[in-house]
């Protein structure tokens, strides 16, 4: 309740500035709405997630470019990293941006309509919210007519004995630190820790990178995952199959004790960064007090309209999404935003061809099935693979690593999955995302268009027209 003691009850209340910032135009002049972040405005991706670490990934690229160069016959050197002007060039960019959207939202004209609550948000029942201000003063009570969640999720830190005693950092707190460490041990196999090891190693710092599993990047396809591994294990100091049983305050840093095949042994680095997964924030929502369904993962529950299981409640984004992806979460807030406009006449998403990207190095993008999910599933499928040194723009970068590989329906010739590591792998495989999201199949794609030549999309051009198709 407000301070005069009247509940507040808005049209619309939405739950997280993210992709959910993105939902309101000039449409929605007429409704009254209000807008909770508990934490900084513009969300993960803008603050702590896909922007900044790109950012950091295109510098780390710059300098690692006397690594290469060498072998072509250009001698080129590194003289230096300063990691302060890298760090503040990004968030004298993205810091403005944050501040200069709830500034948008609040004291803007065109937002006359719109109240913003910093604070968290918690469901007391059905479409009934009680917002804890961030700046400790009394607690208030609002209710809608609709909500939607849009609140993302937060980097998760495993159980391991004194981890909490020692600075550990995350990929919220990473990208800020006062300076390069001399060491840094990076804990997880997956995207995030694949993408800051390339970022800190390309600035000159010593990495190693512990995994509980057998291979890196696991979740990709097993030819990807394994190239990977590979030339990981050639730049990083690389322990697979490690658990991590203590952590301990060590010399200044963090030393952490690990069990492997060959039995004990410690890591020592300056810095810990804890890169071992994320999990949806629908828990410090307590959506279960508001009829909305989660599911084992923590994920809410969402129908092919973005509905929850609570009448009036949609969600999208990382709330809800287990892809956790930037794009998926714009793609599902113009889906909630359409059917909150027109409730009459519902909108699906459409998750078929979910793309995503790992920008380390090299760089990786997949689409649709890998091998062994359609193994899993007990798909048909044929595959093809073609080098980047069996294309001519191969030749010329001198790749003898990156591969894009393609996998095919052998009947209908339908596109079924694409996996790319190499030079501009997200880039180049969009075309492939293209066709299968409009049913172009994967002969007529290879055979009815041109292919600029001498260009790096050859090397999807030669995966495609090197499936085995049966005579």
């Amino acid at each position: 309740m407000g301070l005069d003691g009247v509940v507040a009850h808005y049209d619309l209340v939405i739950i997280g500035t993210g992709s959910g910032n993105s939902l309101l135009d000039p449409r929605f002049a007429g409704w009254r709405v209000a807008m909770v972040e508990r934490g900084v405005f513009g969300g993960t991706c803008l603050n702590v997630g896909c922007i900044p670490t790109k950012m950091f990934v295109h510098a780390a690229d710059l300098a690692a470019v006397p690594g290469h160069s060498a072998r072509l016959g250009v001698d080129t050197t590194l003289d230096g990293v300063r990691w302060a002007d890298i760090r503040d060039r990004i968030f004298g960019r993205i810091d403005p941006i944050a501040a200069g959207g709830q500034t948008y939202r609040t004291q803007h004209p065109d937002n006359a309509n719109v109240t913003v609550y910093a604070g968290n948000a918690r469901f007391t029942g059905d479409r009934t919210l009680e917002i804890t201000p961030n700046d400790g003063s009394a607690a208030e009570t609002i209710t809608a007519d609709r909500v939607v969640l849009a609140a993302g999720g937060r980097v998760t830190v495993p159980d391991i004995e004194g981890i909490r005693d020692v600075p550990f950092h995350t990929s919220d707190t990473i990208m800020r630190v006062p300076a390069l460490p001399r060491r840094l041990v990076v804990l997880g196999g997956g995207f995030i820790a694949a993408e800051f090891a390339h970022v800190f190693s390309s600035f000159g710092v010593e990495v190693t990178v512990v995994a509980r599993s057998g291979a890196l990047l696991r979740a990709e396809d097993r030819d990807v995952s394994t190239r990977f591994t590979e030339l990981a294990q050639q730049r990083w100091d690389v322990r697979l199959d490690r658990k991590t049983l203590r952590a301990q305050n060590h010399d200044g840093g963090v030393r952490l004790h690990l069990e492997g095949p060959n039995g004990a042994e410690t890591v020592d680095a300056d810095l810990l960064l804890v890169a071992t997964g994320r999990t949806p924030n629908g828990d410090q929502l307590d959506v279960a007090a508001g009829g909305i369904d989660t599911a084992p993962s923590g994920h809410v529950v969402v129908d092919e309209y973005q509905r929850t299981t609570a009448d009036g409640v949609w969600a999208l984004g990382d709330i809800s999404s287990p892809y956790e992806l930037k794009h998926v979460a714009n793609h599902e807030a113009k889906v909630v935003q359409h059917n909150l406009l027109h409730p009459e006449d519902p909108v699906a998403a459409d998750h078929r061809f979910v793309p995503h990207a790992v920008f380390t190095s090299p760089q990786i993008a997949s689409v649709g099935l890998t091998e062994q999910e359609a193994e899993r599933r007990g798909i048909r499928w044929i595959a093809s693979t073609h080098t980047f040194g069996g294309i001519a723009y191969g030749w010329a970068m001198e790749d003898e690593t990156g591969f894009a590989k393609v996998l095919a329906d052998p009947d209908t010739a339908q596109i079924l999955g694409a996996h790319i590591i190499g030079p501009q792998a997200p880039t180049l495989i969009q075309p492939i995302i293209q066709a299968m999201t409009f049913g172009l199949d994967a002969k007529t794609m290879a055979r009815g268009q041109y292919w600029i030549h001498p260009g790096m999309p050859e090397v999807v051009e030669n995966a495609l027209l090197n499936l085995p198709f049966p005579e």
